[in-house]
């Protein structure tokens, strides 16, 4: 039987001091993929990824799970993931996780002809800044978000002429200003889950009343859906933005101004796979990471 480890972190384990709100979320997941792996005669194994008594020459493959600390200390992350490189194989790949990792991917998507949202990049998220955007984008609502970071960590929604946020409510360095999007409030966020580049299974994610973030611990819901063939369309033409083996992907949608879909977020890193809107996510996971693991012997 062959062994992978699915990385996640100490935050993410239920009953740990510093477990996070959401880490149900991890236990969720992963008790969904280790029975459908032992299956394909795989044995998942779960580990903290800064663990200093992990070793990932003990095992077959090693596999970037619900890491959901890495934007609070980006570098050591990578510079972890090197190590790890250098013993067994990472799935995804750590040249897409450095891509992926700073959301200027976006760019990169934007010059292959991907449709996204207009985004002015900024070195730090200040009131300069900010009124610079609302002038360049011509809109007087936005969202920042920081260049490194995920789960809507210190991501704000500001309107002009609202009071601004505090610092520590802000990105902490380099981020992106976006247009807030009414569909945010209305339709929601979509989100199509891949494995192996094999379309596996969607969801519509809708904000709780006054709020629009998409995540569950901030009082969201999510929803199994069926996609639009346009949003399937796009989606696929993101994935085909990136070279590689793509063990998973998960791409978020949602409808711009003019009613296209548009790439939120490309997520090849650490992304929740939705278990709850996939009931067979665990099977078409295994099978993705068992034909993976034949072409890297």
């Amino acid at each position: 039987m062959k062994r992978a480890a699915f990385l996640t972190a100490s935050c993410m384990i239920e009953g740990h001091e510093n477990a996070r709100d959401d880490a149900w979320e991890h236990t969720l997941e992963f008790s969904a993929l280790q029975p459908a792996c032992k299956l394909r005669l795989i044995q998942l194994e779960e580990k903290v990824w800064d663990d200093p008594d992990f070793r990932a020459d003990e095992f077959d493959a090693v596999i970037v799970g619900t890491c959901w600390d890495y934007m609070e200390k980006p570098t050591l992350f990578l510079d972890a993931l090197a190590r790890m490189v250098e013993q067994a194989p990472l799935l995804n790949p750590l040249a897409t996780i450095r891509w992926n990792s700073d959301k200027s991917y976006l760019k990169d998507l934007a010059d292959q002809g991907i449709d996204t949202i207009p985004t002015i990049w900024a070195d730090q998220a200040d009131a300069a800044s900010v009124g610079a955007a609302f002038a360049a984008l011509d809109v007087d609502d936005v969202v920042v978000k920081p260049r490194v970071g995920a789960s809507a960590w210190r991501q704000a929604r500001i309107q002009k002429n609202n009071t601004f946020p505090a610092p520590d409510a802000l990105p902490p360095d380099a981020c992106l200003i976006q247009p807030f999007l009414k569909a945010a409030e209305t339709e929601g966020e979509l989100t199509l889950l891949f494995f192996d580049r094999i379309f596996s299974h969607a969801l519509t994610k809708t904000p709780q009343a006054g709020d629009y973030r998409t995540q569950s611990m901030y009082g969201a819901t999510e929803a199994k859906t069926d996609p639009p063939a346009d949003a399937l369309g796009v989606a696929h033409a993101a994935l085909e933005a990136v070279d590689g083996p793509l063990l998973y992907a998960r791409v978020d949608l949602m409808r711009g101004p003019d009613h296209r879909w548009k790439v939120m977020e490309l997520e090849l890193i650490e992304p929740y796979l939705y278990p709850e809107q996939g009931p067979h996510m665990g099977a078409h996971f295994a099978s993705a990471l068992d034909r993976l693991l034949a072409k890297t012997g």
